[in-house]
């Protein structure tokens, strides 16, 4: 992402791109012009307001060209509840992008996708309870189907409940599941919906169901939330140590295999 509108020492810049609109760009597919609606693909590597908007839908408001020659496309997200504001709301609800982190939307494609968010968990020091942050390592290793966005959260349990409500359709956690079951074992789990007792909240409280609760006090939850869990071994579970034991660590690969096709069954339902 180029940079977000807002106010401060920084908005210079934003006015000298506004001096110099460049009218469209040409894209695959079709031209980007004020009004189109385009779908938000961050390069990789962003921050964290980068993987929020990652397969948003976006509507364009001007195409901007620096003194360098930069394109810089403003957009406001669509479910933006200010975006009816026009000129009156604050800048901060404009986000800026290069072309390359934009994609248009046939009208017939944008009616059947959904937004996935494809969640790791746990902790890689602690043995077998890193499972969760490989399997995302994994599928990170290929190109995943547009709307379909896969984020390691290792122990940031608060980040991950800020995402949770970031207007995603599905969600698939990805972490260890004790059940008593043989180690290596994988489980596919729907997840409830938080009853709505309070909680306090602790960025390092990483349970789905801690962190769903935390994420329900925050915003509004995906309706369907699922787990892709692994039975740990048991004498292994939290030890000192970045190695997983060999019957968790043979079930990554499969794990991943598992929550790409499921992300991808969710994405079009």
């Amino acid at each position: 992402m180029s940079a977000p509108g807002f106010d401060g020492p920084g908005a210079g810049f934003l006015e000298t791109m506004a001096s110099c609109g460049a009218g469209e760009v040409k894209l695959a597919g079709g031209v980007l012009r004020a009004g189109t609606r385009v779908r938000l693909k961050p390069r990789p590597g962003g921050d964290v307001l980068d993987m929020a908007l990652a397969g948003r839908v976006a509507v364009v408001e001007g195409i901007d060209e620096d003194d360098l020659g930069g394109i810089h496309v403003g957009v406001v997200i669509e479910d933006d509840p200010g975006r009816d504001l026009g000129e009156l709301r604050h800048p901060a609800h404009r986000f800026f992008f290069a072309p390359d982190e934009l994609e248009l939307i046939p009208a017939e494609y944008e009616r059947a996708l959904r937004r996935v968010l494809v969640a790791g968990i746990g902790n890689v020091f602690l043995g077998d309870d890193g499972f969760g942050v490989e399997v995302v390592k994994r599928l990170l290793d290929h190109p995943l189907p547009d709307g379909i966005v896969v984020c390691d959260f290792g122990v940031r349990g608060l980040d991950l409940a800020y995402a949770l409500v970031g207007g995603y359709d599905a969600a698939i956690l990805v972490d260890l599941a004790p059940r008593g079951g043989s180690p290596g074992n994988l489980y596919l789990m729907e997840l409830d919906q938080p009853s709505g007792e309070p909680i306090s909240l602790d960025s390092h409280q990483m349970s789905p169901q801690i962190v769903l609760t935390m994420a329900s006090q925050l915003g509004t939850l995906p309706p369907q939330l699922l787990l892709v869990g692994c039975e740990p071994t048991e004498d292994r579970i939290e030890s000192m140590s970045m190695e997983m034991t060999p019957e968790v660590a043979a079930a990554v690969q499969p794990a991943a295999e598992m929550v790409r096709e499921l992300a991808g069954r969710l994405r079009i339902q």
